[in-house]
């Protein structure tokens, strides 16, 4: 490993966590992330998702998927056309964009592995619990930056880092599909390098803006 995943500073150090995994913390982006030989391969990852019980019907996701999709829609016109990156195999995001009157792609190298997407361009981009199991970070955004037309927004959900001394027996960071973690700075950097606005919305939940 010789640069950020996420910002691509070579400024990194490694660590080890109790379970003997090697992670890497940056110094200028504060992003934290799994070494790749700890990577698993993706009959596992894909076995693991489907685990999840992500069922588009079910109240509880949706009241949860809501702490984006509410300040998203606050932002958007009523004939935006959006994009839901990394939707899983149960899009419930995109359920209720639509039924609140937006157009709505899927895409999941999974489940909806629409290559079709990556030929359009959007007035929004959503990706929810997604972002934390991104390989390649950097080039994920710099997808995200050509997808948005300008102006538009994207909107990202993941947990957001706890102190270094709590990162140990964060419960996130144990699940074998989460590799990378961000921090407000890393969110902060993240637009800085793509010259986009960012609105931090909670703890978990960040808006971005293409100029």
């Amino acid at each position: 490993m010789n640069q950020c995943i996420v910002c691509e500073s070579k400024l990194i150090e490694s660590f080890q966590t109790s379970d003997k995994k090697k992670h890497w913390k940056c110094l200028r982006c504060f992003a934290k992330f799994l070494d790749k030989k700890y990577y698993i391969d993706s009959d596992i990852e894909k076995e693991r998702y489907l685990e999840h019980e992500n069922i588009i019907e079910d109240e509880g996701y949706r009241n949860f998927l809501s702490r984006l999709s509410i300040p998203l829609k606050e932002k958007l016109l009523p004939s935006s056309k959006g994009l839901d990156f990394g939707c899983g195999h149960g899009p419930a995001l995109a359920d209720i964009l639509i039924k609140d009157g937006f157009d709505v792609d899927l895409y999941d190298p999974f489940f909806f592995p629409d290559e079709n997407v990556f030929l359009k361009q959007y007035d929004f981009i959503t990706c929810t619990e997604t972002a934390e199991h991104f390989f390649e970070p950097a080039k994920e955004f710099e997808t995200f930056d050509k997808l948005l037309k300008k102006h538009g927004w994207l909107g990202v959900m993941t947990n957001t880092l706890t102190t270094d001394d709590a990162f140990d027996s964060w419960y996130y960071r144990r699940d074998p599909t989460h590799v990378c973690f961000y921090s407000e700075v890393t969110f902060k950097v993240i637009a800085e390098q793509k010259d986009w606005s960012y609105e931090p919305i909670s703890k978990d939940v960040a808006l971005f803006q293409k100029k």
